[in-house]
């Protein structure tokens, strides 16, 4: 055990932690009203906010792009690790989206740029039996996700976001964005995404909190 996990940054680390899994036990912030998108543009028990609010387990690594390495495993027929430029030679796109976080706010109109999720699954070759994907980041924290919410055409791993290049504090040098199911799904710092035939459960899934994570149906905690 390191001196982050025993020292005062470790503290924080279970404090934060604690008062989220209790969250969880309290069900705090749900409503119990659930909508559709298509009905409503902010989810349930959601309040926009106009800034972008910085949410971590209290570690915000420090990734240089000469140090990055990101790869795709598991059950897949071409495994891959890319350093940073492999990964920024790869076909590069733009997203806007909404997003929305278990903590209930929620941002409108979010432009960013990186590699669709599509093409990084034409690289990887994904092999029939992969129903599931787990994220690992570099700070160790981990989620879920299936195949499918991973694979749709708004999903994609950004570097840049509002036309500047992601800061350290939210997920740089690269992160996930699947911007259809609650933010902690959206892996910051992320190094690793292994494909796999079962669900994998993530921190926060092991500690209370919903395994899909739909905002329009309330999915916080599970």
């Amino acid at each position: 055990m390191d001196q982050d996990e025993t020292g005062a940054g470790g503290r924080i680390r279970q404090k934060l932690v604690e008062t989220k899994q209790a969250w969880a036990r309290a069900g705090r912030l749900l409503t119990g009203a659930t909508a559709r998108p298509e009905e409503q543009r902010l989810p349930p028990g959601q309040r926009l906010v106009q800034d972008f609010p910085v949410l971590d387990l209290g570690i915000q690594p420090n990734v240089p792009e000469g140090a990055f390495r990101l790869t795709l495993d598991g059950l897949v027929e071409n495994p891959v690790t890319l350093d940073w430029a492999g990964f920024t030679a790869l076909p590069q796109e733009e997203r806007l989206n909404d997003i929305h976080c278990v903590t209930q706010w929620s941002r409108y109109e979010n432009t960013w740029h990186g590699v669709a999720v599509a093409t990084l699954l034409d690289l990887a070759q994904p092999k029939p039996e992969a129903g599931f994907v787990s994220f690992e980041g570099y700070d160790g924290y981990t989620t879920n996700l299936t195949l499918e919410d991973f694979a749709r055409p708004e999903s994609l791993l950004a570097h840049s976001w509002a036309g500047q290049r992601l800061s350290r504090q939210h997920g740089g040098p690269l992160r996930v964005v699947v911007p259809h199911l609650y933010f902690w799904k959206s892996t910051k710092w992320v190094k690793r995404i292994t494909f796999l035939a079962e669900n994998k459960p993530g921190f926060w899934e092991v500690r209370g909190y919903h395994d899909r994570g739909d905002p329009w149906l309330e999915e916080r905690y599970g």
